[in-house]
Parts: C-alpha cells; sequence; structure tokens
C-alpha cells in the first residue's frame, strides 16, 4: 500500500526537529521513516512538510515532497515514532485512527481527502477509530524517552540472529539463543577480541561498518548503527541506540544518538537524546535522576512553564550541533538548544534557546558566521558538505 508521511508541525519538539522532519526523529534503532522503508506492507510514496522544513527535505530526500496523493493513500503522522506499516495497512478506505485529542495517528483515504485529513479534518470519514495508547504522539521533546523501550524493542526484533556473523574468536559472549532476544553482527561490522557482549536481558545490534574497540562492554537490548565506533573501555547499557557514524566512549545508559556525534571521552551520559554533529567534551556527564527520585519537571521551550514528564529517569535533550567542553555537568532534564556551545563550570540546567554561547561570564549569542565556520569543520570531517537548504534552515532559526 502506497504511504505519505506527514508532518503536521504540532507539539513543540524543538531541538528534535530543529533540523529534521517528525518522521525522522530516531526514537529506537530507526527513525518512523527509516521503519516503514523497511517494512514490506506500505510503500512510502511522498512526505508532507511544514513549509519551512520544505527545501531541507528535498535536499534530505529523492522522494517526492508536498506533493499531490495519486490515488487511495495509507496517511501515516511523523509523530507516531512506533509507527508500524503492518497495523496500519489494515486499516479499510476512510478508516482512521486518532488519538484522545483528535489528532489523526494514521488514515486510509481517498487522494482527493488526504491533504485535508492530514490537517486533522475528520469530516467524511466512515469510520474513527481509538488505537491503544502505544499509539501516542509525540507532543514534547522528552516523549522520546517514554517511547525509546517500546521503539527499541520493534527495531531490534526486525534483526535475524541468524542471519548475521558468528562473534570472531576472543569476543565474550554472554547470552543464550532466546526468542526475541540474540546477537546479531552485520558481516560487514568489526568486533574486536576483549569485547564483551551480554544479550542475556536483551538483543544486541552491532549494523553494517560499526565497529566495537577492545575491551568495550555493550550489554543489550542495545544497537549500534552503521559505521559508528564503539571505543575501548566502553560501557553501552541497555536500551541505548546509538545511530550511524557516531563515536561512543564512557558509560553510556538509555540514551539515543541521532547520528554523527562524538561522545568519545569517558563520563556518564544517560535517558538523553543527542542530535547529529553533539560533540561531548572530556568528562562531560549528566544526572538522569533527582535526589528526591522524583517525577522530572523540565521546559519545552525556554520561556515556557515547567511542566511534568511523567519520567523519574530523564537526562539531557541535546540539539544539533551542540559543544560541551571538558567536565561540563548537565543537570536533569535540562533541554539544550541547537547549535549551543557550553564551556562553563556551573551545571547547565533548564531550557538553553539555540545559538547559545555559554561561559562563567554568562550567556550570549553565538555568532552565526563563526558558527557555521565551525560546523563546516566538523561535518567536513565525517565527509559531509552541508547544503545550501541546510544552511538557510539554520539561519533562519536564529531568529525562530
Amino acid at each position: 500500500m502506497r504511504a505519505i508521511l506527514f508532518d503536521d508541525g504540532r507539539g513543540e519538539l524543538s531541538p528534535l526537529t530543529d533540523l529534521r522532519a517528525s518522521f525522522e526523529v530516531r526514537c529506537g534503532a530507526f527513525s518512523a521513516l527509516e521503519r516503514l522503508g523497511r517494512d514490506g506492507d506500505v510503500e512510502v510514496a511522498g512526505l508532507w512538510v511544514p513549509e519551512r522544513l520544505a527545501a531541507l527535505t528535498r535536499e534530505r530526500h529523492a522522494l517526492p515532497v508536498n506533493a499531490g496523493a495519486d490515488g487511495p493513500v495509507l496517511l501515516i503522522n511523523g509523530r507516531w515514532a512506533l509507527a508500524d506499516g503492518s497495523s496500519a495497512a489494515n486499516l479499510d478506505e476512510g478508516e482512521a485512527w486518532v488519538d484522545a485529542s483528535g489528532e489523526v495517528i494514521a488514515a486510509h483515504v481517498a487522494a482527493s481527502d488526504a491533504a485535508r485529513v492530514a490537517t486533522h479534518d475528520l469530516s467524511g470519514l466512515s469510520a474513527i477509530r481509538r488505537p491503544e495508547p502505544g499509539f501516542a504522539l509525540l507532543r514534547r521533546p522528552w516523549d522520546a524517552r517514554a517511547v525509546r523501550d517500546r521503539a527499541l524493542a520493534m527495531d531490534l526484533a526486525r534483526f535475524d540472529p541468524a542471519a548475521g556473523a558468528a562473534a570472531p574468536r576472543g569476543v565474550v559472549v554472554i547470552g543464550g539463543k532466546v526468542q526475541g532476544k540474540g546477537l546479531f553482527i552485520h558481516p560487514g561490522a568489526r568486533v574486536y577480541p576483549g569485547a564483551v557482549i551480554d544479550h542475556e536481558g536483551g538483543a544486541v545490534v552491532i549494523d553494517e561498518g560499526a565497529v566495537v574497540r577492545p575491551g568495550a562492554i555493550l550489554i543489550g537490548p542495545c544497537s549500534v548503527g552503521p559505521h559508528s565506533t564503539v571505543l575501548e573501555r566502553a560501557t553501552i547499557r541497555p536500551w541505548t541506540a546509538i545511530g550511524p557514524w557516531c563515536k561512543v566512549n564512557g558509560e553510556v545508559g538509555g540514551a539515543v544518538f541521532q547520528g554523527y556525534a562524538n561522545k568519545a571521552h569517558d563520563g556518564y551520559l544517560g535517558d538523553s537524546w543527542v542530535g547529529e554533529w553533539v560533540n561531548l567534551g572530556a568528562g562531560t556527564t549528566n544526572s538522569n535522576l533527582l535526589n528526591t527520585y522524583g517525577e522530572v519537571v523540565a521546559k519545552a521551550r525556554p520561556d515556557g512553564p515547567n511542566e511534568r514528564t511523567g519520567e523519574q529517569f530523564l537526562g539531557a535533550i541535546i540539539g544539533d550541533h551542540v559543544k560541551t567542553a571538558i567536565c561540563t555537568r548537565l543537570y536533569t532534564g535540562c533541554v539544550l538548544g541547537t547549535g549551543s556551545m557550553f564551556a562553563c563550570t556551573a551545571p547547565v540546567s533548564g531550557c538553553v534557546p539555540a545559538f547559545s554561547w555559554v561561559t562563567d561570564a554568562g550567556r550570549r549569542v553565538y555568532r552565526f558566521d563563526k558558527f557555521m565556520e565551525v560546523a563546516r569543520a566538523a561535518m567536513a570531517r565525517r565527509g559531509v558538505t552541508p547544503g545550501a537548504a541546510y544552511e538557510a534552515r539554520l539561519r533562519t532559526l536564529t531568529t525562530e
């Protein structure tokens, strides 16, 4: 069935969606777009995004962007982080899944109705169904933490341990072959002697081109994405999902890396979301639990109210291109805006605006020309050149 993923622009999801559509946000091993692209029940035929993201999305994807629908189509909300094509494909034409707030999760509609339904106009639908709570839509940045375990479990189940390579001699493997668990090592991955892989409590996936260095410890469930490197003595604890082209060291637990990030040194990172092109300096450490063991309260925007997150364990939400100096401390539930730089002895807390330059002298605005100079240098280290639409979107963020 042909599907269109749509980003309705709703919710307060910055910095997760500053430089990507909602369906590109990684909450497990895959984003919603990546997961549906692997699903044989649907064919992603197009992407609908807010105008502010249209040029950037076209630059990034070959799929039609904001083009009209052609024939009956399955609309899938990009904020459905647990998007499952096989479930959505069971909708009859004229049917929709709608959450308690009246927002469309998925709908099977005629081409003439698609644009209207994507705005959550439910008139003309023959049936409206209320799915289970697991179909919840992302509304705040910390919702990525709320869906992490279910998203990662869904994604790890897509890898067949029998299709992978055997662990090389000298690698310590703990855990038997249990349904829903296991070890998948892509034939193109490299795992060095002295590494320890424990999949007794959940699956471990080491994807194509990934490298696990000697002395690294991986404890499932967890995944190491394509071309990422887990460095010597790293401890990757359960519910960690490392996207592509990352370097990771230290103690990491329950963190999701969007991709292209560096945490190459010691320091603890727990229950956090890390954007692309982030560099965490040596010793950078975050708190993911209050001393009171209470529910974490956070802000979705710098001038916004404190909100209950529903989470006892919540670390940092780190926007794209954030840089931290050595020994930076990140408080529980902090949100770091895109393009910010931190070189301060005081702990970082609250919701920090995008393009902040934070030192012991206070906070000022990061000069955009200097920011782009650093961004181009960082991206060049991975062989990436920022496109015109990408740079334009970054510049627009400085005024939003």
